[in-house]
């Protein structure tokens, strides 16, 4: 039997080399590669209005998912309804070198300046929920149809109200509150037996309008109708309500159709909600990011269509969660 001493000897070499090759790619294997990834990676700036309301956390979820899928980075920062710290947040975000920044303006007039810089540096602008004043400064504005949604609850309202004494629940900065209002009054003041007893500012939220309600209902105003522009202010509303034994006198409607706006459909505590799809919405701006990001051509303004509410057709959307 001959013997093929050539291979012998390569496989021989191999073996002695065997062990720097293993070190090398060790070596390999445990480098931290996180320092490139960060400067070919995208960073994703966020500030909503607010990250108390539920709405905002399941938009961004699924911006963030699409965000985490893509191998890039997200920065959120919570201004809690106060637009100067709104503005000095984007301005950090600006420094941090964001490639988009995703915002719902907390006062739609207010954020022009910051937003123009934001402009000059090359930033990606994607608004979402509410509309801002100065809208061409947006690539692209994502919102619920909100006109349409106080429109559908207005609507309702005149089914179930011949006659009404009503306040209304307000957030005079928001565009998005505005516009809510704004079509809910266009539909139930065209009978003239409805009348707004009062108009309360609340900023859409439950701890503000619940001792703001408490306090009408002290005053002895007399009513029997409440509309809110969102239904963080209609749980509220109605606590109210409760606490005083008034919910079988006084009927209540919000926007949003929250789970516990649902919730209190269901019972008949409130009349009626026009559904918001925080998912949906959630989904159209990740996809628009990432368009922008390919230099693709977007639309300017997406409206997200709503659905109304009732008792009557409650149970055909999840009760628990959001649609």
């Amino acid at each position: 039997m001959s013997i093929n001493f050539r291979k012998i000897f390569a496989i021989f070499n191999l073996l002695l080399y065997l062990p720097v090759v293993m070190l090398i790619w060790a070596g390999l294997s445990n480098k931290d590669f996180s320092l490139k990834q960060q400067e070919t990676s995208y960073l994703i700036g966020v500030s909503y209005m607010t990250m108390n309301n539920e709405f905002y956390k399941i938009l961004n979820e699924e911006i963030s998912n699409r965000v985490e899928m893509e191998g890039d980075r997200i920065v959120l920062r919570d201004p809690a309804l106060n637009v100067d710290r709104q503005i000095e947040q984007i301005d950090e975000m600006l420094r941090m070198g964001i490639d988009v920044l995703v915002v719902t303006p907390v006062d739609w007039k207010s954020l022009s300046g910051i937003l123009r810089k934001a402009k000059e540096k090359g930033v990606y602008i994607v608004v979402v929920d509410s509309d801002l004043e100065e809208g061409s400064l947006a690539d692209c504005t994502i919102t619920s149809d909100n006109y349409n949604a106080g429109c559908l609850v207005g609507q309702h309202f005149l089914k179930e109200n011949q006659k009404s004494n009503l306040i209304v629940m307000t957030h005079d900065v928001a565009k998005s509150g505005q516009d809510r209002v704004q079509g809910f009054l266009d539909v139930v003041e065209q009978s003239d037996q409805i009348h707004v007893v009062k108009s309360i500012n609340c900023d859409g939220q439950l701890e503000i309008a619940m001792p703001k309600m408490q306090d009408v209902i002290q005053e002895g105003v007399l009513f029997d109708s409440v509309f809110c522009l969102n239904d963080l202010a209609a749980v509220g509303v109605v606590a109210a309500l409760d606490e005083h034994e008034l919910l079988d006198q006084v009927k209540v409607y919000g926007i949003d159709a929250s789970p516990d706006a649902k919730a209190l459909i269901k019972e008949g505590m409130m009349s009626a909600s026009s559904a918001q799809f925080p998912s949906r919405i959630g989904q159209t701006a990740a996809d628009i990011i990432y368009r922008l990001l390919d230099g693709e051509a977007v639309e300017r303004n997406i409206s997200v269509p709503v659905e109304l509410v009732t008792q009557k057709n409650v149970e055909q959307y999840s009760i628990d969660r959001w649609q």
